[in-house]
């Protein structure tokens, strides 16, 4: 399910607990209403309110630092790239050929990551391990020590890049809201909302209140959401990055 899905499953479920809790209300008998049920309830719900927030406050905490720690990634990745290119042009005139293949490697991570064409489909693993750039680099011949620490750097730092790209893709594929802490936390915001419909009038002032705090939290369940899908959706990481890496790459291409 996607974001906008599972949020909107969320606002629906939490809000159905208000119309639950005011037929309550006209089914139980009217001693369930008595001020120390009242504040009993009271206190309860509010043990509840205070458990979600902070379950809620934890969620978007871990979601952030994972966005944060991808949007550090791509920027890394696009120093490497900086760095690896002109460490080519350095080196001489006979990396060429290294430089087109890094361009290339580079090019085929961005349009998978991010697709020019709505289309197109999305694919952060690496397909492209940059097999042709390693072959290209292992050929050369320094020409002397200088070349030989040039070379020697190049390799590390072409290996630093492509740790990076798999790093990306590994922390990807691991990173996901948990699904039972999803279904616990919506059912602590049901009883929530059950409570307040027990004890809420069935007004127009009323209803309008409960649907604008079901859709505050179903909207921090969608941020949440998108926040560990960083490549797709409304929060997507931008691209600039790389792009303008690519762009000072393929000046001399």
């Amino acid at each position: 399910m996607s974001s906008l899905e599972i949020s909107g499953t969320v606002f629906v479920l939490v809000f159905a607990g208000a119309p639950v809790g005011m037929a309550l209300r006209r089914i139980l008998p009217v001693k369930h209403f008595g001020t120390d049920a009242k504040d009993t309830v009271r206190l309860a719900t509010g043990l509840i309110v205070t458990m979600t927030g902070l379950v809620l406050g934890m969620l978007v905490s871990s979601a952030k630092t994972y966005y944060d720690g991808q949007k550090n990634v791509v920027a890394k990745m696009s120093s490497q790239v900086v760095l690896l290119d002109s460490l080519l042009m350095e080196y001489g005139p006979e990396t060429k050929q290294l430089r087109v293949e890094t361009y290339r490697f580079v090019e085929d991570a961005l349009n998978r990551t991010w697709p020019k064409e709505s289309s197109d489909s999305f694919e952060l693993k690496p397909k492209n391990n940059g097999l042709e750039l390693s072959n290209e680099l292992q050929q050369l011949v320094p020409k002397d020590e200088l070349h030989a620490s040039m070379k020697a750097e190049l390799s590390e730092l072409l290996k630093s890049l492509k740790s990076t790209y798999w790093l990306m893709y590994l922390e990807s594929e691991q990173a996901s809201m948990s699904i039972p802490l999803l279904v616990v936390v919506t059912s602590w915001l049901v009883v929530i909302f059950v409570s307040f419909g027990i004890f809420a009038p069935p007004n127009f002032t009323v209803m309008v209140s409960l649907v604008v705090c079901a859709l505050a939290v179903s909207a921090a369940i969608f941020i949440i959401m998108e926040m560990y899908a960083p490549f797709t959706g409304v929060l997507k990481i931008s691209p600039t990055a790389v792009r303008d890496a690519l762009k000072q790459m393929a000046v001399d291409q």
